[in-house]
């Protein structure tokens, strides 16, 4: 995005074909990083491929932000952001990462949409936290009715069909993801919020190289022998996903509301969803369509202001952004 764009939308509304591009861009690129996470790890190690896409990613950003002229960050923003950075993207998204050697991309994103159901709990637990009101208590109880209905029963983790272990990696990385978030949000950033993404990315890369490298990634992983499926995806992830979808959310965190941004929560697994059945050739039953339609409904029910009120809010984003539910 044009760094001078995004200060002219302080005096005007920026382009309409602009703002829905880049509302494109997050829905359908971000819900795609569930395929793509799938195809790479087939033949690269997950913690290592993460690890490695963010370090890529980050530097890129970070170069590129310095040379355009913002401001070196100070030694609390590379804190915060070493912190952030181990809880989102070392475990939320190595969890994730882990778990897609086990659980198919559209079973994997369904249940990673229930992390506004974690952001809302603990952000009802932390000291001096915010009370759930009725609205967010009703949308927390139908997402998990949506989770136990996708996981549970006959046909669910117990008896094959989405293995336990995915499950239970997935349940955590979103645990983790949400808690990142409620971290990052309370402590001091960089005035630029791509060089906060950036700082993110580095030091979360660095954590996930790490964990690699302890688990013996690198004895089992040989360059050669990376398909050119996985190549694509890794590929996707880096320049697509990390990059370009990140950059149209951060420019719509300026130029948007929180209201209208929260919807990708939801748009996100349903993407998920239809390209894992439709390119991915993974299996898509009645009970998923039904527990995917729970899932979202909860996650509507909590993202959407006033959700049972005539007024919806309006107010443009500032300095804080809306729950981030998925480990891109």
């Amino acid at each position: 995005m044009d760094a001078n764009l995004v200060h002219r939308t302080t005096h005007q509304p920026p382009p309409r074909s602009l703002v829905i591009a880049a509302f494109a861009a997050v829905y359908i690129i971000w819900g795609a990083t569930y395929l793509a996470i799938r195809y790479a790890v087939e033949t690269i190690p997950p913690f290592l491929m993460g690890g490695t896409r963010f370090l890529l990613a980050g530097a890129i950003f970070y170069v590129g932000l310095r040379l355009t002229g913002t401001p070196t960050p100070a030694a609390i923003h590379w804190k915060h952001a070493a912190i952030a950075g181990a809880l989102l993207l070392g475990i939320g998204n190595g969890g994730l990462n882990w778990a897609q050697q086990r659980v198919p991309s559209s079973v994997a994103a369904l249940i990673i949409a229930v992390t506004p159901l974690w952001f809302a709990l603990l952000e009802w637990l932390r000291p001096k936290g915010t009370r759930p009101n009725v609205q967010t208590i009703l949308g927390i109880l139908v997402g998990f009715c949506g989770m136990m209905l996708l996981v549970g029963g006959r046909h669910g983790a117990h008896h094959g069909m989405i293995d336990p272990a995915g499950v239970c990696a997935l349940l955590l990385a979103s645990l983790f993801w949400a808690g990142g978030s409620l971290y990052i949000r309370y402590t001091p950033k960089p005035d630029s919020a791509l060089m906060s993404v950036a700082l993110q990315m580095i030091t979360g890369g660095a954590v996930l190289t790490v964990l690699g490298l302890l688990a013996g990634e690198t004895a089992r992983f040989n360059i050669l022998q990376i398909s050119p499926r996985s190549t694509a995806g890794y590929l996707f992830l880096v320049f697509v996903g990390s990059m370009l979808g990140f950059t149209s959310y951060s420019w719509l965190l300026k130029v948007s509301t929180p209201a209208r941004l929260s919807t990708y929560a939801y748009v996100n697994p349903v993407v998920a969803v239809f390209l894992g059945w439709s390119i991915g050739g993974e299996t898509l039953t009645p009970r998923m369509l039904v527990a995917a339609a729970v899932v979202v409904m909860g996650v509507v029910v909590i993202t959407t202001p006033n959700l049972f009120s005539s007024k919806l809010a309006s107010e443009p984003v500032t300095g804080k952004s809306p729950v981030l539910p998925e480990c891109q």
